[in-house]
């Protein structure tokens, strides 16, 4: 039987390909207001500017090729029992051949509905229209955990990080919580590259 390795991944991890991080000084909120673009209560305001910011991060991240890291975490799979856990939006991970990524945040490629967020459904392409609706009748909007909504996610992820033999930490400051105390499940020694 392999032993388990649980690799939690931040931002840091996907620079590599090319994605700006959302915290450092040229990163991502640079010229945007998080309340603007990253809230149900922006989403209510200005649908449209939001669907626009998540559709050029689509965009971008359906240009960008996994690195040299993400191929790594794929290859461990040889070795070990991988499972990534993932503050990052993007579908890196997947693309680079792991099979076992939880995304506490969402995933980008997909879309979900606005009355039920347990409806999603992929993209296709890398913009989300306006007048895309779900089988309830609803707006599309991004699958993503915006600020100010439960991270549905974290009691999965707490359970995965407490059977780790091996625990790693990549590309992430651990500035975000819940997935910060994400480590405080962790029974065994940290590896921090």
């Amino acid at each position: 039987m392999k032993r388990k390795l649980v690799v939690l991944t931040g931002a840091g991890i996907s620079a590599e390909s090319g994605l700006k991080t959302f915290r450092d000084t040229d990163g991502l909120w640079e010229g945007y207001n998080v309340y603007d673009v990253a809230t149900p209560e922006a989403w209510k305001r200005n649908p449209a500017m939001v669907q626009d910011f998540y559709n050029q991060r689509r965009k971008q991240v359906l240009e960008a090729q996994p690195n040299a890291a993400h191929k790594a975490l794929a290859g461990l799979e040889e070795f070990f029992d991988v499972h990534i856990i993932t503050q990052n939006i993007d579908d890196l991970h997947e693309r680079a051949g792991s099979t076992k990524v939880t995304h506490l945040h969402g995933v980008i490629t997909h879309s979900q509905s606005d009355l039920n967020p347990d409806l999603t459904y992929p993209i296709i392409g890398w913009e989300l229209k306006t007048g895309e609706y779900c089988e309830l009748g609803s707006q599309l909007r991004p699958h993503i955990v915006w600020f100010g909504e439960d991270v549905p996610m974290i009691g999965p992820a707490t359970s995965i990080c407490s059977k780790a033999h091996v625990f790693m930490l990549i590309g992430t400051s651990l500035a975000v919580y819940p997935a910060a105390g994400l480590i405080n499940f962790v029974r065994v020694p940290l590896l921090n590259t």
